[in-house]
């Protein structure tokens, strides 16, 4: 039979069974349940902040803002699992190989619990390690030490989100990625509202808010997994802990690692430059920041649907069908892009005005308001060729591309930043993402030719 998008189990369609045409509605289908559950992200941020507003102190606020930073940095750092996950199950799901795509889910999770665990163990000095780096005051730092100490326990759950995030991905269940989305959040806020106004627990009340919500996401997108459970291959403890398997997504995972780091790098240091010119245009920036998360929130689906199209065109090796997953996701890609580049233009001051008050900030964002109307139509390549890329796990090049793109970031850094100052650094971020896009592109046709398994 023939693979079908949100299949509840694992065919494994040999290499000879037709396979589901990649047609525009394919891709939307895919893209869609993302984009929505991305949208919830945003909001259950301003509830926590709102919640702990209401208690009529600062400190709390800003306790959990950094305890949440603190801890969405530590996880982030294991984001390499949902793109590792999503590249390699959908290649062994396009060759047919139900079993590895049940061994892989095994792999992942082993590796999110054992983070986890680590992080736990290694609590004290991280903790201590952030508050050394980011001081904050006395009663702050209280504060967000026993938020911390609380939501530390779901960090095998909160990492293992990635794996499973990644495995529901490459086998196109992306309405199971939207549901767990929706009510995890969903669920975070409701006893956000309980926990802190209706019973008073304060900072501690988010916490386990929090931790509820994350177990609970964890153990639904465990359900919507199922299918990965119901063969015995995924306590084939042989095929688990095979070395040969265990190295490549070792590889794979260390190269989407390293290129992460210095993605991470790019934008951190944009905002410690930013400081450089002052509160107001410092505040400007992070205002304008705001379009770029949504720009990526929009893209997220795009990509993602790449990732997993390309990666069953890879596993088939089926150089065509690569071909027609790049193109397909990218037009939707660049239309995308397109809408949003128009959108920030027509309601860009509007939206600058809704998010600061401060006259002067406003002032200095909207001076600066055309680089994001032209980040969406500069950076679609870098986006759409990332998913491409994880895909067909060709994490080396995007390592290596992603090293010469932080590198082209600096050079124009210490050029255009001294001479046009803030508008100097914008025009050096939207340099990252064309170099990105361009040293991409330029190893796409290598990509291509390893999936007829010419190499490259």
């Amino acid at each position: 039979m023939p693979e079908t998008a949100g299949s509840s189990a694992l065919t494994g369609p040999p290499r000879d069974t037709p396979p589901q045409p990649i047609t525009y509605g394919r891709v939307f289908r895919i893209a869609g349940p993302i984009v929505l559950s991305n949208a919830t992200v945003p909001i259950l941020g301003a509830v926590d902040v709102g919640v702990v507003g209401q208690l009529g102190e600062a400190a709390p606020i800003g306790a959990v803002a950094i305890g949440a930073i603190i801890l969405s940095t530590l996880y982030w750092f294991f984001g390499f699992l949902r793109m590792g996950t999503a590249g390699l199950v959908g290649q062994a799901e396009g060759a047919g190989d139900a079993a590895e795509v049940s061994a892989l889910l095994t792999r992942a999770l082993l590796i999110a619990g054992g983070a986890g665990v680590v992080l736990i163990a290694a609590q004290a000095g991280l903790f201590a390690l952030a508050f050394r780096v980011s001081p904050a005051s006395e009663e702050v730092e209280s504060l967000a030490r026993a938020y911390l100490a609380i939501r530390i326990w779901t960090a095998p759950a909160a990492i293992a989100l990635y794996a499973l995030t990644g495995w529901l991905v490459a086998m196109e269940k992306t309405g199971g990625v939207f549901w767990v989305q929706l009510v995890m959040n969903g669920l975070n806020i409701v006893l956000d509202l309980w926990f802190v106004l209706g019973l008073g627990w304060g900072v501690e009340g988010v916490a386990i808010a929090t931790v509820i919500a994350e177990v609970t996401g964890c153990a639904l997108a465990l359900w919507f997994c199922r299918a990965a459970f119901r063969r015995p291959d995924w306590r084939d403890w042989p095929r688990v802990f095979d070395r040969a398997l265990m190295l490549r997504m070792a590889l794979v995972n260390r190269d989407i690692l390293i290129r992460s780091v210095l993605l991470m790098g790019t934008f951190t240091s944009f905002v410690f430059l930013s400081a450089r010119f002052g509160d107001v245009t410092l505040a400007a920036n992070e205002v304008l920041m705001q379009f770029l998360h949504i720009t990526a929130y929009a893209m997220d689906g795009f990509a993602f649907a790449a990732e997993a199209l390309v990666a069953r065109a890879y596993g088939r090796g089926d150089p065509a069908r690569v071909r027609r997953s790049a193109v397909v996701t990218s037009a939707w890609g660049a239309g995308t892009c397109a809408a949003l580049a128009l959108g920030f233009a027509l309601a860009g001051p509007w939206i600058i005005d809704l998010m600061a008050k401060d006259a002067g900030v406003r002032d200095a964002a909207r001076a600066f308001l055309p680089f994001m109307v032209a980040a969406p139509v500069l950076g679609w390549a870098a986006w759409m060729l990332d998913g491409i890329f994880i895909g067909a796990t060709r994490a080396r090049d995007m390592r290596n591309m992603m090293v010469l793109s932080f590198l082209a970031y600096l050079v124009a850094v210490l050029i255009l930043m001294p001479a046009f100052g803030n508008h100097g650094l914008w025009a050096a971020l939207l340099v990252s993402f064309v170099a990105r896009g361009v040293t991409l592109a330029l190893r796409y046709p290598a990509l291509e030719r390893g999936a007829g398994g010419a190499g490259g």
